[in-house]
């Protein structure tokens, strides 16, 4: 292989080759980080901006935009300006930054020594984070706070999950904005853990993205477990047996407190009108045969 290299005298920008030969970047990846680390000092553009001026579409851009935060490459945090409106801050770094290192630099703390590992070829520059390009834009978005306290528990302990899923500190922000989706279209956080138990690969495979495992288990929100369907009340619960004399046990359905049937009652309150007619009728007869006998 020949290689014919003539180095620039000016309008050139220096970049690492651990992201130039970065194993999880794509090259719109790389294209999107490098066009954003050869930007004045001065420049506020969003990554969006990049990405159109860059020729890269929206689907590319996403998927690029991803995988530069899964690696700390791009940290991004929403907040309320003065008029009340979401807005996103982006950051921009040449070194891979955890959550709190990004922060800091967010803060002002720009003499953070560079992190991650040794680059693929050359030696280090020693240059500190804070005198890279630095990129925070703030541009008007639709999106919601930053995920709540069930978003982040719900993915920050899965490695108690299963212990293959180390997910690293920089993807936990992105997969509890997924968390949150799944709380947001009503599913729990067990709805959420129980997702990603489901769709680990067999006991003793080894996960080489654990990350991006569980962001692919997100990604889609299924509808929430509809509630269980009220059981009617049997017939015969709502029964009580009769309290009278039966051959066999009767029920019967009371209306209130009442303890016998509705045979029972009628006959109950039909016998002291019986008595009395039941005499007479007694009464009647023997007369009759009595006055018979006097005339045989």
């Amino acid at each position: 292989m020949l290689r014919h290299v003539i180095a620039p005298v000016r309008f050139f920008s220096q970049v690492s080759n651990e992201i130039i030969r970065h194993p999880r970047l794509s090259s719109d990846a790389v294209r999107l980080l490098t066009w954003q680390l050869s930007l004045p000092q001065e420049a506020d553009e969003p990554l969006s901006r990049t990405a159109q001026r860059a020729g890269i579409k929206k689907v590319a851009f996403i998927r690029a935009k991803q995988q530069l935060k899964a690696e700390g490459y791009v940290h991004e945090w929403r907040q309320q300006d003065e008029r009340g409106r979401w807005v996103t801050r982006q950051l921009v770094s040449s070194v891979p930054l955890s959550a709190e290192e990004a922060a800091q630099v967010r803060d002002g703390d720009r003499d953070l020594a560079p992190t991650g590992g040794v680059p693929a070829a050359g030696e280090p520059t020693g240059r500190a984070v804070g005198r890279h390009p630095l990129n925070t834009p703030e541009e008007n978005t639709s999106h919601q706070p930053e995920p709540g306290g069930d978003a982040c528990r719900a993915v920050a302990d899965l490695h108690l999950v299963d212990e293959r899923l180390r997910v690293p500190r920089g993807m936990l922000q992105q997969l509890a904005a997924l968390a949150a989706q799944w709380l947001a279209g009503g599913h729990t956080v067990e709805d959420v853990r129980t997702a990603v138990r489901q769709g680990l690969p067999a006991p003793g495979l080894r996960i080489h993205r654990p990350g991006g495992l569980v962001r692919h288990l997100l990604r889609e929100v299924p509808p929430p477990p509809a509630p269980p369907a009220e059981v009617p009340t049997p017939r015969v619960a709502l029964m009580r047996e009769c309290a009278g004399s039966h051959t066999q046990p009767r029920l019967f359905r009371p209306v209130t407190d009442e303890t016998h049937c509705g045979e029972c009652r009628q006959t109950r309150a039909e016998s002291p009108l019986r008595a009395p007619v039941g005499k007479a009728l007694v009464a009647l007869r023997g007369a009759a045969a009595a006055r018979a006998a006097m005339r045989g």
